[in-house]
């Protein structure tokens, strides 16, 4: 955004680590981007730490894109960083889990979200998706929730927010089956409402940051009243028991 502010993500910024994630502002249309192509954007602690820090500085925006730098959308937690505190049986972490607190609290912040998927969404990158109120696809888009594969199972909203938008049977599909889902099939079965690039994205962000913003807040506290916290404690009761067995 040529007219628009832009800034590293607060947390690498006072610290001198790399910024993660960018920030950008444009009036009542904000951007937070994953910035670690490196690793597919995979999440470690600082850039959800960077993330949250983010969600926070946007919350007088109206409309938020979320998106990424380079190929991958999201490829979920890192790896490295998951398999230490599943050798250590780290199972306090699971049980207090980073990832769904911060996507919690993006899901419930008071702007409207906007991912804008360009590229593959894997496990928690699908659960990041899911998270937003919105998804733009690009026709490279991929959704995956591999978890079971690795002994563990969906655990940042994943589980209930899928069964929630778009039904037991899908989210079996996806979950137990080990379906994956491309641009089309998530057109189709209505996860995401549009096919678009980043600039797409940034136009619909634009488009509805002309609604009136207290009203576009109180319909989505409605809408998100269904969600329920138990199914999210059960999730991260699940992982803590698999970390421990």
């Amino acid at each position: 955004m040529a007219d628009g502010e832009r800034a590293a993500g607060t947390g690498g910024s006072r610290s001198g680590a790399k910024a993660v994630i960018e920030v950008e502002r444009a009036g009542p249309v904000g951007v937070i981007r994953l910035n670690r192509p490196e690793k597919a954007n995979a999440y470690n602690q600082a850039l959800l730490d960077q993330l949250a820090a983010a969600i926070n500085t946007m919350h007088d925006a109206a409309v938020v894109v979320i998106c990424a730098t380079g190929k991958t959308f999201c490829a979920g937690a890192d790896l490295d960083e998951m398999a230490g505190r599943r050798a250590r049986g780290d199972w306090q972490a699971a049980l207090g889990l980073r990832s769904q607190a911060v996507f919690t609290a993006l899901a419930r912040a008071p702007f409207v979200s906007i991912a804008s998927v360009q590229g593959a969404a894997i496990a928690g990158g699908f659960e990041l998706a899911l998270a937003c109120d919105l998804r733009i696809v690009g026709p490279a888009a991929r959704f995956s929730l591999p978890e079971t594969r690795l002994g563990i199972v969906p655990s940042a909203g994943g589980l209930t927010r899928l069964a929630r938008l778009c039904g037991v049977s899908v989210a079996k599909g996806v979950v137990l089956g080990g379906g994956t889902l491309n641009a089309d099939d998530a057109l189709r079965i209505g996860l995401v409402h549009r096919a678009g690039d980043n600039a797409a994205a940034m136009s619909w962000a634009q488009e509805l940051a002309d609604r009136d913003a207290t009203a576009q807040t109180r319909a989505k506290e409605r809408i998100d009243a269904l969600e329920s916290d138990l199914a999210l404690d059960l999730e991260r009761a699940a992982q803590a028991g698999l970390y421990r067995a």
